[in-house]
């Protein structure tokens, strides 16, 4: 499987990640063995999670995780074939205080990652959202220090603004600093408008690698939502309200018949819609059991022609610069 270079580090990329945000919490520790054992042997490599995964569950401190996926490495024997990015930033425990990237919160956090990842080098460790009081120069040493220790091989940013991510480049040039390789934004065929009109110029400008996140629209590109009613299916159903309008049931209708035509799943394609954009190097997507870990791998061979493209370009297009994607 073609893999692609994330910015300008050395870490080539296959062209499908692994939202790793599901293990331990609505995937058990036996079922993601199994799924990571698939994704692998499938040819995929990007395994995409954060330290603070998945504290929202009930009974959970953060960190669940990061130790299925080091058990799974240590059981598996595969961490030569895969690369782990994770992130820093998000308030995990009381010990180390509110979210924060301010170089003690992340020293501090960096050792707990890697122990339970059960790994000496995190390929890739992200800011898991900017913390706009803290200088960046201070973030971007504290990365630097990890880079210069071996803990860490590249850094990223997830959630950053384009005026932000600029202005942290232009720091980490200006200052000899360890520079974000890569940008972790929400990014789909029905949020496109904040990714496209002001980080995607930003990120071809300057060689970073995209590792979109949300790719399926929380579910919704599935085609499974249809009204209110169809909510129930999801856990995040409160959050895929906001795409049952006139617009999303387009995309929708758009993305099933690329599907007939493909022989394929709209989850399929809205995926392959990604991976054929030339700005995004890998999406992210989960899976909770075989079948749709087979759906995932098919979507990262699947490619659609320019017709198919176009068809889904126009479904979801959106209003002018300024205004919402809906």
């Amino acid at each position: 499987m073609i893999k692609r270079r994330l910015g300008r580090s050395d870490l080539q990329v296959a062209p499908l990640a692994f939202g790793g945000n599901i293990f331990g919490w609505t995937a058990s520790e036996e079922v993601s063995f199994k799924l990571l054992d698939g994704f692998v042997d499938a040819g995929l490599n990007l395994i995409d999670t954060a330290d603070v995964y998945s504290v929202w569950a009930p009974g959970h401190t953060g960190g669940e995780s990061e130790t299925i996926i080091g058990r799974w490495l240590k059981r598996s024997g595969k961490r030569d074939a895969v690369l782990i990015a994770t992130k820093v930033g998000m308030n995990m425990s009381a010990d180390l205080g509110p979210k924060s990237l301010s170089r003690k919160y992340i020293i501090d956090s960096v050792d707990g990652s890697l122990k339970r990842l059960q790994i000496d080098c995190i390929d890739l460790y992200q800011a898991h959202i900017d913390d706009p009081g803290m200088a960046l120069d201070e973030t971007l040493e504290a990365f630097t220090q990890l880079i210069r220790q071996g803990k860490v091989r590249a850094i990223g940013a997830s959630n950053y603004k384009a005026e932000r991510l600029s202005e942290a480049l232009r720091v980490s040039e200006q200052r000899g600093l360890a520079r974000f390789e890569s940008l972790q934004p929400e990014y789909n065929l029905y949020d496109r408008v904040d990714f496209e009109q002001q980080l995607e110029p930003l990120c071809l400008k300057n060689e970073l690698g995209v590792i979109t996140y949300f790719s399926l629209a929380r579910g919704f590109l599935s085609g499974k939502y249809r009204s209110v009613a169809d909510l129930g299916k999801s856990q995040r159903g409160e959050g895929i309200k906001k795409y049952l309008n006139e617009r999303g049931f387009r995309i929708v209708s758009a993305l099933e018949e690329v599907a007939r035509e493909h022989e394929a799943t709209p989850a399929q394609v809205a995926l392959a819609w990604l991976i054929a954009r030339p700005s995004v190097t890998a999406p992210i997507a989960s899976a909770t059991n075989i079948e749709q870990l087979s759906d995932l791998v098919a979507a990262a061979r699947l490619q659609l022609d320019a017709e198919a493209v176009r068809l889904l370009d126009e479904a979801s297009e959106y209003a002018a610069a300024g205004a919402t994607s809906s």
